[in-house]
């Protein structure tokens, strides 16, 4: 079944593995991301496949809260979070490319694609309108990761 992806790149002055840190620092995460406002680790251990956890987030003007899951990881360049709600099975991409101590640009893709039910049908009905709406909230993501990755002291 066809889905929305959105396609979102950042060029951020500051090394991959920086980058890196931040993007997997789960337990930061709600200080860098200012969409974010809780996090919740589920399992224990380093940042890797398998890692999940629940991410409070407001979209809509809703709060909500969403499991993740990391189902590819190739530190410092690249992971896949997927996560299922309501109908709708998401899948976010972080691919990290350059080298030495600066820049690296992160180019993130988030794909949703209806799993069935009637949320997923009005997902795929209005997914151009969400498609918009997501590509503000990852750039927003991306410029909170470059605020921090930029300024190691914050």
């Amino acid at each position: 079944m066809a889905g929305t992806s959105v396609v979102v790149e950042r060029r951020i002055e500051a090394s991959a593995g920086r980058v890196w840190e931040v993007l997997t620092d789960l337990e930061g995460m709600s200080s860098v991301l200012s969409g974010v406002d809780r996090v919740e680790v589920v399992t224990e251990g380093p940042f890797g496949v398998g890692t999940r956890w629940r991410e409070t987030r407001r979209m809509f003007g809703k709060q909500a809260t969403e499991e993740m899951r990391v189902t590819a990881c190739e530190p410092p360049s690249r992971y896949v979070v997927e996560a299922d709600s309501q109908g709708t099975h998401y899948v976010s991409e972080f691919v990290l490319s350059g080298s030495g101590p600066g820049p690296t640009t992160v180019r993130m893709t988030f794909s949703a694609i209806p799993s069935g039910g009637l949320v997923g049908l009005l997902a795929k009905l209005l997914g151009g309108l969400g498609a918009k709406a997501v590509a503000r909230a990852v750039a927003k993501d991306l410029a909170d990761v470059a605020v921090s990755a930029e300024n190691p002291a914050r």
